[in-house]
Parts: C-alpha cells; structure tokens; sequence
C-alpha cells in the first residue's frame, strides 16, 4: 500500500443516477481512459408513491465509481453534468472524494493510462461547488432500518440518500467484546449533505439508529471535493 497525506494527486469518482443513465455513463467513463471502474445496484429512499407522483420514475439508482488523476476530475464532473444532465428532475448526482492511499498497481494504471487523450476527450463547462462545502454521510444499519435512518436525517436537516444492500465480514468475537451482535445483512445509506448540517445529521441518525439500538447502526463522514447536480 502506497500512503500518502491530503494532497495525493488521485480522487474516487462517484456517479449516483437514473438506471437508464448508466450505460451512458459507462461509455463516457471509458472514453475518458479511465482504468478502473465499479457499477453497483442501489435504490434511493423516496417511497414508490412519492416518486410516481412527482413523476420521477423508479427509485431504483445506479452507482457508478472510479478511481481519477486529480486534474481531470472536475472536467470530468463537468462532462457528466453536460451529457447526463446532472441536476434536472430524474437524473443524479456526482461527486469526487479525495484518495489518501493506492496499492501500487492500481497507482501504475493511473498514472501511466492516456492522460493526455483523457483531458482532450473531457470538455469542461457548468459551475462545480468545491471548497468541501459538502460532506457524504455514510450509515451503516441492520438491515429494515433504512427508512429509520432517514427519518431521523430528515429531521435534522437532510434532503435525501441512497441504499445500498450489503453484508457485514466483520471480527464477530470484537463485536461481541462490546457486548453486540451483528447481524450478517446490511443496509448502508448514503447522505449528500451541506458540511454546516453533518454533525447534526450524524448525532440524529446515530441517537435513533446507533450501536446501542436495533439498528445497530455505524455512521462516519467524508469530504466531498466537488460535487455536480445539486
């Protein structure tokens, strides 16, 4: 494992959008010569007569990842925001994280990919709000606590988030030092959220759905570099 501090010249790109989005997605990833990319299955916490009222479709989301060489993720963003249309009704958002590790390997593929095919092939445009202005709340609960979860977020000043269905590999014998049981099925959300409302957000969600409840619920933050869509 190669560390390195703040500055470390690589960021992991997150795309949350419409299903029917993805494809499209994908293809503009790989256009962009990036090496290694991630497309997960999620589904956004709107309730399905919410989302058919509204007229915004399924809730069904696509995440699409990837690890980027730090100057080309806002030109990327803005690429997104462009041909996906980032920001308008049934679309999504995306954002950057910044990396503060790499194997080797996947720092080789990085570094020696195209970049300079990458940066002709990323036409820049849109404004992108940077300057950690946002942070990505993640929550990890047992699984039928979502709802919960963002019940307890909304209150405190969130807007929405996305669900994704996972399992728990942890140390069972650390857990149960701490007198807990861990369920195997998970439920991890994930909450865009303006910095000023993060703590809020987290002691909210961690009074309703902390460890010493049901939910059993882990929750941590990170800064958002840029982001594009809200």
């Amino acid at each position: 494992m190669e560390n390195h501090d703040k500055n470390m010249p690589f960021q992991m790109l997150v795309l949350i959008v419409n299903p029917r989005l993805a494809d499209k997605a994908t293809k503009i990833f790989r256009k962009s010569t990036l090496s290694v990319q991630y497309r997960l299955n999620a589904e956004g916490t709107a309730s399905s007569e919410i989302m058919d009222m509204l007229g915004l479709g399924s809730i069904d989301k696509s995440i699409l990842m990837s690890a980027v060489p730090r100057q080309l993720g806002d030109a990327l963003l803005s690429r997104l925001r462009v041909e996906l249309r980032l920001g308008s009704v049934d679309s999504g958002i995306a954002f950057t994280v910044s990396l503060t590790g790499l194997n080797k390997l996947l720092m080789r593929m990085l570094v020696e990919s195209d970049q300079e095919v990458a940066v002709h092939n990323i036409r820049k445009g849109g404004n992108i709000m940077s300057d950690t202005k946002y942070a990505l709340i993640v929550a990890a609960v047992n699984i039928g606590f979502s709802g919960d979860v963002m019940d307890a977020a909304r209150a405190a000043g969130a807007s929405g988030g996305t669900v994704i269905h996972s399992r728990w590999i942890g140390n069972e014998e650390v857990a149960a030092s701490w007198g807990l049981s861990m369920q195997e099925e998970k439920e991890i959300v994930l909450i865009l959220s303006e910095a000023e409302k993060k703590t809020e957000i987290m002691g909210g969600i961690s009074e309703k759905c902390g460890m010493r409840s049901e939910a059993k619920g882990l929750v941590m933050a990170l800064p958002i570099d840029a982001v594009m869509g809200l």
